[in-house]
Parts: structure tokens; sequence; C-alpha cells
């Protein structure tokens, strides 16, 4: 079922929100991602992109490797796949794939400097014995504008991903999928304006999404953490939740504060140099759900 935000949507059965941390319980992810080895920034696809600015890859592999250490020690398992020369974005594990019910959604690039990613993160599924893997025929780059959000699928557009997908991914991966559209350009994928906090909790960004769509995001989560604009825009949103633990960009400091207030707990990273091309903890971590 795909829901559009022209839609009526019902909100769900009234919840108790999080208020303190005993009663939020971290559980185990499996998590694929990609070392920047050849990270650089070396065309403008999105406005964080700006080839003028100079690049530390070192930087770069440190802070990733930081990143994926961070996870292992919240008790998670990372896994890696090779990353290939002449791909620099693909450390964006994210927008490799979609995956939920043990069934794997491939990714199709919009932009023709990232088109090889798509087919380089299907064969790792394929090789890594994922019994259910589907081509994209539509546009759409996996987790970047697809986020599962309990039984839900929430499915951003604007920028990247054909609408057409969302159709595809709802028939691949069983799930009910709600459609939203991105308006600002600083955030042309979903996961840079939305967080999923939760199986019903998520945290977002007004400004980023369309008046209706705000519209439907009230309806679906009433109590969702409200993101303000200082902290989109440092990518505060691209941010990893186990259900307890929520790795975000260092400077999100506001976004930190609210988390803890409802009961998370809040793990500051630093990915300054990934940021330059628009990549905060979400972009580089693609979760693989049994």
């Amino acid at each position: 079922m795909t829901v559009t935000e022209n839609s009526v949507v019902a909100p769900p059965a009234a919840r108790t929100s999080p208020t303190v941390p005993d009663e939020l319980v971290a559980t185990h992810r499996r998590y694929l991602m990609c070392e920047p080895r050849y990270f650089a920034v070396q065309y403008a696809i999105n406005p964080w992109m700006d080839p003028s600015v100079p690049v530390d890859t070192d930087l770069a592999v440190r802070q990733w490797r930081s990143l994926a250490d961070t996870y292992r020690r919240l008790g998670h398992d990372v896994l890696e796949i090779e990353p290939v020369d002449g791909l620099p974005d693909m450390v964006f594990a994210a927008n490799g794939a979609t995956v939920a019910n043990g069934r794997v959604y491939g990714a199709k690039f919009k932009y023709p400097e990232r088109t090889a990613e798509g087919p380089a993160y299907l064969r790792w599924f394929e090789s890594a014995d994922f019994e259910t893997t589907h081509e994209a025929v539509f546009t759409n780059e996996g987790e970047g504008d697809f986020l599962v959000v309990g039984n839900r699928l929430l499915a951003g557009t604007g920028f990247r991903t054909d609408p057409a997908a969302h159709r595809e991914a709802a028939e691949v991966l069983g799930l009910e999928t709600i459609t939203l559209h991105l308006v600002d350009p600083r955030y042309y994928h979903l996961d840079t304006a939305l967080c999923v906090l939760g199986p019903n909790d998520i945290a977002y960004f007004p400004g980023a999404f369309s008046r209706e769509s705000q519209a439907v995001l009230h309806a679906l989560y009433p109590d969702a953490v409200i993101a303000d604009a200082d902290d989109a825009a440092v990518l505060g949103l691209n941010a990893v939740s186990d259900g307890r633990n929520v790795v975000l960009p260092q400077e999100a400091s506001g976004l930190a504060v609210k988390l803890l207030a409802r009961g998370y707990r809040p793990v500051p990273v630093a990915l300054s140099e990934l940021r330059k091309a628009g990549g905060g903890p979400k972009c580089c971590t693609l979760e693989l759900r049994a």
C-alpha cells in the first residue's frame, strides 16, 4: 500500500512518549559500511559539494573508522564492502540499497557519477547470500530516501527518487509506504531531514518538507522530536538510532538536548570531512534488517 501526501491519513493510536532513559532499550543491529579510501569531492551534485574546497581523505578515513568503532562499542555488528576506485561517494552506504524483511531493493542512481554504485552494492548482497534481491527499475537512492519505521516505509521524493520507485519498493519489501515531498535542495535525501528513532518515533525538520507532507508527518507522529534549522543545517538529523543510543553529528547540540529529554542517549561523532559531500552518520550506514 502506498500513501501519498494527498491521502487522508488517520493518526496512530495514542501512545506514551518516552521520558526517562530506563524506558528505552537498545536492540542489536547489523550495519554495512564502506571505507572512504577513495573519497573526494570531484563534482557537485548537491548544495553541500564544492570541488574547490580541499578534502582531507586521511581525516575522512579516521572519522569513518571512529564511527564504525562507535557502533561496535554499542554492541552492533559492522560489515564492510570493499570500496571501488573512481567511486568517491561509495562511502555513503545508505544509498546502496534498502533492506527490510530479509529482502534487498537495489538502488538506481540519478546522476551518472554514481551509477556504478548500485550494481556494486547489489553484487555484495548476492555474494553475502541474501536470498531475495531486486534490481530496481525506477530511480531511487536506497535508504537515502527510504526509511523503515516499524512496519512502515517513509519514502522521500523531490530531488533524487522517482515516485514510481515508492510503489516498486512497497511491492518488493512488503511495507506500507508513505510518500513525502522534499522542497529544500539542502535536504536532497529524506535521511538528511528525518531520523528514525524507534518503531513509532521519529525526529524531523519541518522546513525540509512541503506543507502537505508536514501535515502527514504530524498526523502519523504527533509526538515526534522537532529539530530546528540550526541542527538541520549541520545534518544533525542524518543520525542512526538503535532505539536507545542515537549516533549524530557532534555539532547538533540542540537536537542532542531534545533527544536526552526524551530518554534517548545522544552519541556525538565527528564527520566534518564527509559532510563536505553532504553526508553524516546515516549516509555512511546501511542497516541489514532480517
